[in-house]
């Protein structure tokens, strides 16, 4: 140990984890002046900083230390604190060697080594979290979870209190500082994928794994390595507390597949796997032992782990054409389409657990030729429960919006015939879909009363026995108009104006009056 290294702080130079400060400033030096956080703090640039194939390098440089929103951006920092400097003590930036010296060269200086060798791990990590998984993943999680990973080998439970004690803690903290008083009411919810489904779990696991073997590495010929007990614990804890055992498939158009038993069952397993190759000592080499196996096992993971991000990353869209009439800004295309192929995941039509990978998309789907970008920025769902989103696009230095709005009706009993209006940064609404019609249940003399989407608005026909017996556009309220009705074959149609609530259509025959159509809300 050098001179003026006391062994309580020898894991960090004057006592201070000079390398997860540095870690942390790149990180968020990247969001605020990158993705334009400074500006838009809630709302940063995301779309090009993701990793989107090897096609397209500036995405998968920056993906791994951008972020999604503040939320990802603080949620990940906060770990990183909780995490890095146990992973940096444990790995110590003075030699322990006998007969080493702290600044012999540039090797064992522990100003290089905190300040340049540490980040430049992380640098590496999180490059590979980017290049080896399925993308298009964008935050710092991956590394992360090599903290944990480094962490684990060498002090095991310290690393599971941090993560379900220290970091619940900051993140409290962070919470109360920012909103010490809150009041809410409860309200719905958009529709959004189950919360296992946001998980990158193939990333993380990575992350995990990348940690772990490079504490192997470190850690291998020192004499100190907690029991293989501890480990296991350790390790089932951790993967279940972080959910890597939620394996999951997307199977299109927001519908998504867990597989929670065979992810437990796996988890198990694999921190038994890391237990027992943690405790490999030299002489286990020397004969093809269960402690040699377990490593072999460990090695053969982490190689399928990076190796099942190869296929994906080196995915280009062959057909980049964006469907329909789309918006262009920049290289960017920007549509609103349904039931169409997603090119990222469909180039090549394979199987994992009995599901296809062949799968379609519903919503505004971005492309970007330049930057292999094929991707639904929202959902068919999402817009139907907002009525209005908004896409960003952009890139090094520039971001611009592109507004999609949403109108229509329901059929009572039936479905909703809607359309879909686009507006680009700079020009005038346009129709970009329109849906099939909506019929309504009820029946009025034998026939059928349907609402169709146009161009030009909402029109109102009357059919029998698949027979069209005569349409209308639908009529129109304004302030001095409240109700207003239109006669097609004999129904006369009757738009009335609600104080509180939708504006509802009804078919009236006779004395008959029933309400058929109900304008559409959102949230």
């Amino acid at each position: 140990m050098g001179p003026g290294a006391s062994t309580s702080a020898a894991g960090f130079v004057m006592g201070v984890p000079w390398g997860t400060l540095v870690s942390v400033v790149f990180v968020v030096a990247v969001y605020l002046f990158v993705q334009d956080g400074w500006n838009h703090w809630y709302d940063p640039v995301t779309l090009p900083f993701r990793a989107w194939s090897y096609l397209y390098p500036t995405g998968m440089v920056l993906a791994p230390f951008s972020h999604a929103d503040a939320g990802h951006l603080t949620g990940n920092m906060i770990g990183t604190l909780v995490l890095a400097p146990i992973a940096e003590y444990a790995y110590g930036h003075f030699p322990e060697e006998r007969g080493s010296h702290s600044f012999a060269d540039w090797t064992a200086n522990p100003w290089v080594r905190a300040l340049v060798v540490f980040p430049g791990v992380v640098l590496l990590v999180g490059l590979g979290t980017s290049l080896f998984a399925l993308g298009p993943v964008i935050g710092f999680s991956g590394v992360v979870f090599a903290f944990a990973g480094f962490a684990l080998v060498r002090y095991p439970m310290t690393t599971v209190v941090a993560v379900l004690g220290g970091q619940r803690v900051l993140s409290l903290l962070y919470s109360s500082l920012q909103n010490p008083i809150i009041t809410t009411t409860a309200q719905p919810s958009p529709p959004s994928p189950p919360w296992w489904a946001g998980i990158a779990i193939q990333g993380h696991a990575l992350g995990l794994f990348l940690g772990i073997m490079l504490g192997v590495f470190v850690f291998y010929r020192r004499d100190t390595r907690p029991s293989a007990l501890r480990i296991w614990l350790a390790v089932l804890f951790f993967a279940v507390a972080k959910n890597l055992w939620a394996i999951y498939w997307f199977l299109g158009n927001e519908t998504y597949r867990l597989f929670r038993g065979p992810g437990l069952a796996m988890v198990v397993a694999l921190a038994i796997v890391v237990a027992t190759a943690l405790h490999l000592r030299e002489r286990d080499l020397e004969s093809f032992g269960p402690r040699t196996a377990a490593l072999v096992v460990l090695v053969i993971v982490t190689a399928g782990l990076v190796g099942s991000g190869v296929p994906v990353n080196l995915m280009t869209v062959d057909d980049t054409a964006a469907p329909g009439d789309p918006i262009e800004v920049r290289g960017y295309e920007v549509v609103y389409a349904e039931d169409v192929q997603n090119q990222m995941v469909s180039v090549v039509d394979v199987e994992a657990f009995g599901q296809s990978t062949n799968i379609t998309s519903s919503g505004v789907i971005v492309v970007n030729e330049e930057r292999n970008i094929w991707y639904q920025a929202v959902s068919k769902g999402q817009l139907a429960f907002s009525g209005q989103r908004q896409v960003k696009v952009g890139g090094l230095g520039w971001r611009e919006t592109v507004t999609a709005s949403r109108d229509g009706w329901n059929a009572v009993g039936g479905g909703t015939a809607y359309r879909v209006f686009m507006k680009p940064p700079e020009g005038d609404w346009r129709v970009a879909f329109t849906s099939g019609n909506a019929t309504a249940e009820p029946r009025l003399a034998g026939k059928n009363v349907s609402i169709a989407a146009t161009e030009d608005g909402y029109e109102l026909f009357v059919w029998e026995n698949d027979t069209e017996l005569g349409r209308a556009a639908i009529p129109i309220t304004n302030e001095s108009v409240q109700n207003a009705s239109v006669t097609v074959s004999g129904i006369e149609f009757v738009r009335e104006e609600q104080q509180n609530g939708p504006d509802r259509i009804y078919a009236v025959v006779g004395e008959t009056k029933v309400r058929v159509f109900v304008k559409e809300t959102y949230r």
